[in-house]
């Protein structure tokens, strides 16, 4: 018996400390204007309404829906790239290249963006969604690589040598035979492409000035004015921004928990 109480009571005590500010920000989105309830009753959906039509979050959905997919495509894509030849050659300065790729972790977006500003500007990118894109994917790319590096190396070579032995080239090799066996790694690199372009918030904010391409981060500021914050549609925006994020892993899950296990393996 104390043995249970050691284990689940911390458990129980996290999963509430965890439960708890969701259930608050469904209980403010759920509940009528005015209502002090504990319990969302009578149910309402005045606030999603109010979100999702009057302040244009039907709009804000969409682009962060595009810009998240398109982001998780690039760093899916070059990811695969980068990582297999981290994996599979040895090259004059390919320590120095993944200590630079690691080094990348620790400077943050903010000093970026002073930079990242002038270039767009320079290329007319400014007020487009390909500035996000572009920013989310460099940013996104380093921490990718390395992990999809971990993967392949997982992949014993010697499937891929067989491969060549019966007349298959590199590229076929790769595709008919790493590629498969790579799908963990994928889908965790492509849900954290996907979930950290969906949340970021400075970037949109600094790049994206027509109110017709803001993301659903940006969008959610507009619920709080300068005097007074309507909380129920922060809390129904909250939960339009969150739904996304909980499918994605629900429905990724596995293969998730699988990636993460074979990147932990080997490095």
């Amino acid at each position: 018996m104390n043995r249970v109480l050691r284990l689940f009571l911390p458990l129980a005590l996290y999963l509430v400390f965890t439960v708890v500010p969701f259930y608050w920000m469904l209980l403010f989105a759920l509940r009528p204007a005015g209502s002090t309830s504990l319990l969302p009753w009578p149910l309402t959906s005045e606030h999603f309404e109010t979100v999702w039509n009057g302040m244009g979050f039907r709009v804000y959905f969409q682009n962060s829906v595009w810009i998240a997919l398109l982001t998780l495509v690039f760093v899916t894509f070059f990811a695969l790239m980068g990582g297999y030849a981290l994996a599979r050659f040895r090259f004059r300065g390919r320590r120095a290249f993944l200590l630079a790729l690691l080094c990348t972790q620790f400077v943050p977006g903010a000093m970026m963006l002073i930079p990242l500003f002038n270039i767009f500007q320079t290329f007319d990118l400014i007020n487009s969604r390909w500035s996000l894109i572009i920013a989310e994917t460099t940013f996104q790319l380093p921490l990718a690589m390395i992990l999809m590096s971990g993967f392949v190396k997982n992949v014993p070579v010697e499937l891929e040598e067989s491969a060549m032995v019966d007349g298959c080239g590199r590229v076929r090799a790769f595709l008919a035979v790493v590629l498969p066996l790579l799908r963990p790694g994928i889908v965790a690199v492509g849900s954290f492409a996907f979930i950290g372009s969906w949340n970021n918030f400075l970037f949109a904010l600094m790049f994206l000035n027509d109110p017709e391409l803001q993301t659903v981060p940006v969008g959610l500021q507009t619920t709080i004015g300068e005097n007074t914050v309507d909380f129920g549609a922060l809390a129904a925006g909250g939960v339009v921004a969150a739904v996304p994020v909980v499918l994605a892993f629900a429905f990724v899950q596995k293969y998730l928990v699988q990636g993460m296990s074979a990147g932990a393996v080997k490095g």
